[in-house]
């Protein structure tokens, strides 16, 4: 059997098995949840040596605090809400309509797919499948090929927690990614690039499955002309440092005062270097993925030098001999450069300098909307400003990157940065088919508007509801 005729096989043993079980009971569901957190609490070892092997450097910590932890809070959080997420939700009914009651009704879907990018293998593994296991559904997990040693290791230890015909992981190279999202899920969530979420999105159309797409963009950086600059230089180098940089809602480039362009400079030199007082042989400090996710990033810095941005190395006397690629500020960048147009993914920070905020605002607007939006300033005005005029998937006032791991907060983009939510409550209804259900009983004045039409009582109605 192929690979590709063995993915319908799977496909159709899980549709078989969700029939079997249409509308699991709360407690097979939270035993779900608990037996899958139980698995990960028990390897987390073994899935910290993985993806330090599949990046060749991945810092231990760095993958229990933005990869294990929110996943095991995120299981957590969902076990002890599921109760009530799965309750009917009670609604009005009209006059007109009485006597009846109304009620939503949230019913499992079927079989769902997930797509995982590298950057966050298990995480983005993980909670995609919170949501959907939560929901009562049937998993079926396509792991980045970039990623091989997390892809077999989540095998394995999911295969060791449930049977395939309720979650199982797909393995394999793009042929096999393109085959996945064609087949007729009942819901398809791809976490990637924007130009591959537009494929994965067309392909899900011939079946009209429905999808979530996690993109990326271009995530701004508001810092403003009062907030202390070394708290937001702080908490922005926090933010863009993690993971190198590597991180879909990583602060992509920093709207600056102009006159505050060299103390922030200043600032988040200072930040990152009390963070990583050396880059060589730092375990702390990860890798870049790839030798040709480095060679893409060179060639940024390259394209920039030749159209006169000025580049600032924070450790000018390193120069690694791994994939560790120091963090980096430019200076005067424009829009022709590729580093401004492209998704970065990498610990490059560009600086655009405005005079005035809606300069600021203005700037963003004029590009695509981003994943991701960080403000930096203490004045609530300002800050109800920023949020009211400008559009993106979340954002974080004097902080970055911490509402993704909020778990009874959406998450999700707008726009090219994607479509759709998922995590806590709205992670369970992107995963659920929220059913409208009116109920009436032996009483049934409905009847008064039954034809044949013209009748008095008719008119009466019209004249009551209609105004």
């Amino acid at each position: 059997m192929s690979q590709l005729d063995w993915l319908d096989t799977l496909f159709a043993a899980q549709r078989a098995a969700f029939a079997r079980l249409p509308m699991p009971p709360l407690a097979q569901r939270r035993q779900w949840l608990k037996a899958l957190r139980q698995a990960l609490i028990a390897h987390q070892d073994e899935l910290v040596a993985a993806i330090d092997q599949d990046f060749n450097g991945r810092s231990a910590d760095e993958t229990r605090l933005a990869e294990l932890m929110p996943s095991v809070l995120g299981l957590t959080h969902a076990e002890k809400h599921l109760s009530r997420w799965m309750k009917p939700k009670r609604r009005a009914v009209g006059l007109a309509f009485q006597p009846a009651s109304a009620r939503v009704q949230y019913q499992p879907l079927g079989v769902v797919g997930v797509i995982v990018p590298w950057n966050y293998p298990l995480f983005l593994a993980i909670g995609p499948l919170t949501g959907a296991l939560a929901a009562g559904n049937r998993v079926m997990l396509k792991l980045s090929e970039a990623t091989p040693a997390t892809g077999q290791l989540l095998k394995s230890l999911l295969e060791s927690v449930f049977p395939t015909d309720m979650v199982c992981v797909v393995l394999g190279e793009a042929d096999v990614g393109e085959a996945f999202s064609q087949l007729p899920f009942d819901h398809l969530l791809f976490t990637g690039a924007t130009s591959i979420g537009r494929k994965v999105m067309s392909a899900a159309a011939n079946n009209l499955t429905p999808v979530t797409l996690e993109l990326g963009g271009k995530s701004p950086a508001i810092v403003s002309k009062t907030v202390p600059l070394a708290d937001a230089a702080e908490r922005i180098a926090f933010g863009k440092t993690l993971n190198a940089g590597q991180t879909c809602v990583a602060p992509d480039y920093v709207l600056v005062p102009r006159e505050r362009i060299p103390g922030f400079i200043d600032a988040y030199r200072e930040a990152v270097r009390r963070f990583y007082p050396q880059i060589t042989g730092n375990p702390d400090y990860t890798a870049i993925i790839s030798p040709r996710h480095l060679a893409r990033l060179n060639g940024y810095l390259d394209d920039a030098r030749r159209q006169g941005a000025r580049i600032t190395s924070l450790y000018p006397d390193e120069t690694p001999p791994d994939r560790r690629l120091p963090p980096l500020v430019l200076e005067n960048v424009s829009d022709a450069m590729q580093v401004m147009q492209d998704e970065i993914f990498g610990p490059l920070l560009p600086l655009v300098p405005y005079e005035q905020i809606d300069e600021a605002i203005a700037y963003i607007n004029q590009r695509p909307r981003p994943l991701a939006l960080y403000y930096f300033g203490y004045e609530r005005g300002e800050q109800r400003l920023v949020l009211e005029q400008t559009h993106s998937g979340g954002a974080c006032l004097n902080d970055t990157l911490l509402h993704v791991a909020q778990d009874d907060l959406p998450f999700g983009g707008v726009g090219p940065s994607g479509m759709g939510h998922y995590h806590g409550f709205e992670g369970f209804q992107t995963f659920s088919q929220a059913k409208g259900v009116l109920a009436k009983q032996r009483l049934n004045l409905a009847r008064l508007i039954y034809p044949p039409y013209g009748k008095r009582l008719q008119q009466l109605v019209y004249r009551f509801f209609i105004r």
